[in-house]
């Protein structure tokens, strides 16, 4: 499995407070005196990730084989893209995203089975680091009860299976060298901020750098 330095991706189900905590981390960098840290995010803001996300909120109706397509080709774009995530790591900046491979791995291989999740995905690298924010998926839907829109995915025996899925790959992870670090995120949002921020100033590109902070 090929890894990509520099970069770090939050995954979760549902909840789990991933878009949460990557914003809090992302107040840690506002005041650098230059541009070392770039937060993005899956689906993107791109025309296949609005695609996406309108068929999320049952706006439109895809199968399930047409939104893994969706998923890996707006992928493509936010890796390789102009601006996109192998062009901020190569310019020695730290890359956080919310959610990358493993979610699709997850949620459309619970969808339409492992098959085509893995092919579409094979061929993109890992990140050096994946943080999973761990919650019990009732807690988890508890939180996000009172959104003003919910998506398709968002429902107990969905959340069910994407949780017990993502334990077995985050092990397949772990065993191909991948850094996988899990975290109880049901507890209070700055305790969860503190374990994050533990973690990410471990990485090598944070702690051979001097004067960020």
């Amino acid at each position: 499995m090929e890894f990509i330095p520099n970069f770090a991706v939050f995954e979760g189900g549902d909840g789990s407070g991933t878009t949460t905590q990557l914003s809090i981390l992302a107040e840690r960098f506002k005041n650098t005196p230059k541009p070392v840290f770039f937060r993005t995010f899956e689906p993107t803001n791109e025309k296949t990730g609005l695609l996406i996300r309108s068929a999320l909120k049952n706006e439109i109706k895809l199968r399930a084989e047409t939104l893994c397509f969706l998923f890996a080709a707006d992928r493509n774009e936010h890796l390789y893209g102009t601006n996109g995530i192998i062009t901020h790591t190569k310019r020695n900046e730290l890359v956080v995203s919310d959610r990358y491979t493993l979610s699709s791995l997850v949620y459309q291989g619970i969808e339409c089975g492992d098959e085509l999740p893995q092919a579409l995905n094979s061929c993109f690298p890992a990140p050096e680091l994946t943080i999973f924010f761990d919650i019990v998926p009732e807690i988890a839907l508890e939180r996000i009860k009172n959104r003003s829109s919910h998506e398709i995915y968002e429902n107990l025996n969905f959340q069910k299976k994407a949780r017990e899925k993502y334990m077995d790959l985050l092990k397949n992870y772990d065993k191909a060298g991948g850094k996988v670090e899990i975290i109880n995120s049901s507890g209070h949002v700055q305790e969860v901020a503190d374990k994050v921020w533990s973690i990410i100033s471990q990485m090598p590109i944070l702690k051979n750098s001097e004067n960020i902070f």
